[in-house]
């Protein structure tokens, strides 16, 4: 399976939920950056456990793939806000799974993701954002389902935030 996404409008929306967030809270993405990176290493942890990829000893299913889309949703949030200060607003990726399974997928983007703490830069963080991408027909979801799924999780933080969440 090959699909496109065009990430453009996403970054423009992670862009302004962080200006509201570094209003409210008064932080800096340098002042955040390890921060940032560790909740995204959280989030996906949180993903991979939602998907039971590596569960090898138990035979409970993956959870819904809502349920797995929204875990996952959540660790894109902090990878679209790492890019930022890189300048990266506008990216076209073609996501292909490249015949890997999931838990082989998720340790590469480990290994990236470790990467880009020793050098935070575009040459570190591109690689790391197709390499998330490249999860998604792992897990049984698509472009268009991850950009529906982005905006309403979206609307949450925004009503986070105008809540003290």
């Amino acid at each position: 399976m090959t699909d496109e996404i065009d990430l453009s409008p996403l970054f423009a929306l992670q862009e302004e939920l962080d200006k509201e967030i570094a209003d409210i809270h008064k932080v800096s993405y340098e002042s955040t950056f390890e921060r940032r990176l560790l909740s995204l290493l959280v989030e996906v942890g949180e993903f991979a456990n939602e998907t039971r990829c590596f569960k090898y000893w138990s035979y409970k299913p993956s959870s819904p793939l809502e349920v797995v889309l929204e875990e996952y949703v959540d660790g894109l949030h902090f990878l679209l806000s790492l890019g930022i200060p890189l300048g990266v607003r506008e990216a076209k990726i073609k996501i292909e799974a490249g015949g890997k399974d999931l838990t082989e997928g998720i340790l590469d983007f480990y290994g990236h993701a470790y990467e880009l703490k020793s050098d935070y830069s575009l040459e570190r963080y591109m690689p790391l954002l197709k390499e998330y991408l490249s999860l998604l027909p792992l897990f049984g979801a698509d472009s268009e389902r991850l950009i529906a799924s982005y905006k309403r999780k979206m609307e949450e933080n925004h009503k986070r935030q105008a809540t003290h969440y």
